[in-house]
Formats: C-alpha cells, structure tokens, sequence
C-alpha cells in the first residue's frame, strides 16, 4: 500500500496546515518585534557537527545516512538548536548580544511518546552572550507571551536548576554510573529506589539527594531548600537565580521543582517547562546551556526556549476559516479578470472556476462574483435556496 507512511509520520491536511502556518507567521513576527532575527540551518550536515559538544545526547534520535559525493556520514538534525549555537559562534561571529529564531522540521528516529510526531516542527528562539538572569527572565517572558498569542496560555512554568544536583553530585563524588541512575530516579521520582541507591553515601549529601523529589511547588519551596539543602556556593547561586526569576515575573505562573532535571546532560542552568490545562506534557521547554559553541570555536553563555509547531496548533482553538468568493471562468473577460485581480489584492480568497466546472470541494465559498448591469458584483450564496 504506497499511500501508507511510516509510523509516527503524517500528512498535514488544509485545516491542519492553515493552523500550522498562522501560528508560524505569528509567532515569527512576534519573535521579530523582540528583536530575535530569523536563521535557517540546513535539513542534514555531516554528522560530527550535529553531534558535536551538547549536541552529544541526540545520537539516539538522529537520522543518519552516507552522503554519495563525499562518502561521508551525514544526519538529520533531531533538534535545530546546536545548529543556531554553530551559526552564532562561527558564522555570524558577533561580540555582544545575538538574538535568533528558527521555524523548520526536525527528524527524529525514535517518537517522544506514544502521540508524538517523529517529525515536529520546532519552533524556537535563543539568547547568545549574556550570561545573567535577565536573559533567562528575557526568554521565558517571549515564551510565555507566545504561548498566550498562540490561544495556549501557559497554566503553570516550572523553573529548575541543574547546578543543585551537579553540585550535590560532585560534592558526594558520586562516579559517572551512579550518577547517571539517580538522574534518572529523581526524574522519575522514584523515591523508594532512590533510598536504596543514596544508602552508602555521606551525610548531608544522602538526605540533601533524597529530599529534591518533594522540593516542588510554590515561592517556598525556595525557602525550604535553603533551610534544607547544604550550603554549597554552587547550591545557593542556583537558589539566587530563582528567586531572581520569581521575583522579576510576578505576572507569570511560576512555580519550582528541584527534581526536573531534564537535559541535564545538555543544560547547565536554569531549566524550564509550561503547561497548558489538563496536558500532562510541556507544551514548550527551555533553560540554559552556556558553553554550547565551545565545540565550533567559541564558547558563548546561551539560553533559549522551543516548542512543537504540529503539537501546538492541535492545542490552539481553530479559527472559523474565511469564506472564499466563488467566480466564473475569466479568460475571455478582461473585466472579470480585473475584478478577481482587485479582490486577491485586498486580501480575499477568490476561487476562479475552470472551464466546465460547477462546483468546488475546496475553500468553503460563502459569496460569488456576478454579473450585474455591466459590472461585477458580489453576492451572497445562499445554501438554503
């Protein structure tokens, strides 16, 4: 069956598409009023640059293929934001502060969960070479006031900070294998394994680990990690940048889990995620990752957040499509042709009908062009009648 697709993978039909494109085009012009210039990285480039430095973890989910000129391994980006780091480190190569965006496909080889498309349109922008709060403050705020203009306003953020767990890994000396597990219990929650785990460690690094799972909910939790937590320089930095954050986006829903330690392999500061109504997934995920243009000639602080296009406009209410103006066969009439011509460029959907043709199972026309005392007008179609 050739009109089957693999699995993950789907087509886009009008309705789908015209949403997908209308939040592209806002968004994008939403990203550009903030200052963040658009760039557009290539689908594939060879590999070692996809998965060069932070882009490491995303060996998994790429695509690879041999390019027929070069012999070479080629991949399919799984995510555009090494890409974007490649282009401000080495292509634009600016001194102060660059602010990108980016709207394309990515490939991935693996779905993210059971309903997830392994082909998103990631949608995104990035902050490069400052390296304080204010520029995280910066990208959430642009995150959430995307989200809003896209009618997917965000019900709850919630800010982590991969520095409490580095810290408290580097300070118990925690070796590379157990580190890695208890990343993944404290992701998971898994309290009871991870009881088991922490057992052989010292105190106070056992009980600061085994606490980070209900370090989670409002401004106090900030309050009890730093009654809770040792004081480490790197722990109370972190709990600092947090608290800056909660206090310069009063307007926002902010809320704090020290347990999310999602990209912690790829983050190396504040992390992010919102959530839109009863969604139990993120609907857009960001944080920080300084360093990530290190691997291409220059290392620059960087933070920035992205979205799934696809994922979005199944989340955003649809908008009643425009009715389309119905007309007859133009090619031997100049007039017509001109009033068709006046109408698309104020915007209208004209719909011309080709020779025979009665009837259209396209764009929903709710008014046709007809011919009235010499001159073209237009008139309701009655459906009733």
């Amino acid at each position: 069956m050739n009109w089957l697709l693999p699995e993950h993978i789907a087509d886009a039909l009008p309705a789908e598409a015209a949403q997908i494109e209308r939040l592209r085009r806002s968004l994008l012009d939403l990203f550009r009023v903030h200052g963040y210039e658009l760039v557009m990285p290539p689908l594939l480039e060879h590999l070692d640059s996809l998965l060069t430095g932070s882009g490491h973890d995303l060996k998994l989910r790429t695509f690879k293929l041999v390019d027929q000129l070069s012999g070479r391994t080629l991949g399919v980006r799984a995510d555009m934001t090494p890409q974007v780091a490649r282009i401000d480190a080495h292509l634009l190569n600016r001194q102060g502060v660059t602010r990108l965006c980016y709207c394309d496909s990515v490939l991935h080889t693996l779905p993210a969960s059971l309903a997830a498309s392994r082909e998103p349109i990631q949608l995104g922008a990035e902050v490069y070479g400052h390296a304080g709060p204010a520029a995280d403050r910066e990208v959430i705020r642009l995150m959430a006031d995307a989200l809003s203009a896209a009618g997917v306003p965000a019900a709850r953020i919630d800010l982590g900070h991969v520095g409490v767990f580095r810290a408290l890994a580097n300070a118990a000396g925690l070796d590379a294998d157990l580190e890695a597990m208890l990343l993944q219990l404290l992701q998971a929650k898994d309290v009871t394994s991870l009881r088991e785990r922490c057992s052989g460690l010292d105190e106070p690094f056992r009980s600061a680990l085994l606490c980070l799972p209900d370090l989670y909910g409002g401004v106090e939790t900030l309050a009890a990690a730093a009654r809770t937590l040792p004081q480490l320089p790197a722990i109370n930095a972190a709990l600092d940048d947090l608290r800056a954050l909660q206090l310069a986006l009063p307007e926002l829903p902010l809320s704090f889990d020290l347990a999310d330690l999602r990209g912690y392999r790829y983050h190396n500061g504040v992390v992010f995620a919102a959530y839109h109504g009863t969604f139990s997934s993120a609907v857009a995920l960001g944080g920080r990752y300084d360093g990530v243009g290190r691997a291409f000639g220059r290392e620059r602080p960087a933070t920035g957040f992205s979205m799934d296009l696809r994922e979005l406009a199944r989340h955003a209410a649809r908008d009643q499509p425009a009715g389309a103006i119905l007309a007859p066969y133009s090619a031997a009439c100049a007039p017509l042709a001109k009033a068709i011509a006046a109408l698309r460029e104020q915007g209208e959907i004209v719909v011309e009908l080709l020779p025979a043709e009665t009837a259209i199972d396209g764009p929903r026309c709710d008014r046709r062009l007809v011919e009235c005392d010499g001159q073209w007008v237009i008139e309701a179609i009655n459906r009733d009648g």
